[in-house]
């Protein structure tokens, strides 16, 4: 994404789309991928360009040649200024990307031993799964925002956001409250023995912890 990348001029539903998406996409990877979590050259703030050390002509044995880019520096870079830029889009992803990390440092939720995919809906395009005492509800349709819908828990209590890729820091729209408080209700739900309802905007990642293990959002807001 080139165009339209500037802060101070209209944004596209192109463009809307592809950091939606980016921000859940990493968050997913990072909520249930393990124990790890690998960044890959600049992907942190949706890196526009391909790198692409300087190389020569090569010549397979069987005589095919494959071509080079006659040794170009052109591309022999890491455009971490556009990161940077607070006055571009790319700086509310590296923002995203600081959040996650950020949350991990408080929850340390890749190590937790406790997993568990309470919700694959392919008709909603939601999943909801458990690490630790984190919940993680993505809405990955394209259009469709859902009230009062519920998710399953694990823990009683009252959880609240402290990741939510909404959040106009990340380039977000600001459909959610960022101080509503969710009341866990007893009764089994998608396997789970408690649940509680959640407003889930279409293309957002929310995060919901129990109030007593909340340190501070993972935004790092005061």
């Amino acid at each position: 994404m080139y165009d339209f990348m500037a802060l101070d001029r209209p944004s596209t539903p192109l463009v809307d789309r592809g950091i939606a998406l980016h921000k859940m996409i990493r968050l997913i990877t990072m909520g249930l991928g393990g124990e790890g979590y690998l960044n890959f050259m600049g992907n942190e703030f949706g890196h526009p360009e391909w790198i692409d050390f300087p190389r020569g002509d090569q010549r397979l044995p069987n005589g095919e040649i494959i071509a080079g880019n006659n040794n170009s520096f052109d591309k022999c870079r890491r455009r971490f200024d556009l990161g940077d830029a607070v006055y571009l889009r790319y700086h509310g992803m590296q923002e995203f990307d600081r959040a996650m990390q950020h949350l991990e440092e408080i929850y340390g939720f890749m190590t937790s031993e406790h997993q568990y995919i309470s919700r694959k809906n392919e008709g909603d395009r939601v999943i909801v799964f458990e690490r630790g005492n984190l919940v993680f509800v993505f809405n990955f349709h394209w259009t469709k925002s859902y009230s009062d819908y519920r998710v399953g828990c694990l823990k009683p209590g009252k959880y609240k956001i402290v990741l939510d890729s909404d959040d106009p820091l990340f380039g977000g729209f600001k459909r959610l409250d960022q101080d509503a408080e969710y009341f866990s209700k007893e009764g089994w739900y998608d396997d789970r023995p408690r649940s509680f309802l959640v407003y889930a905007p279409s293309r957002t990642a929310v995060v919901y912890a129990l109030v007593e293990d909340e340190l501070e959002p993972a935004g790092g807001r005061d």
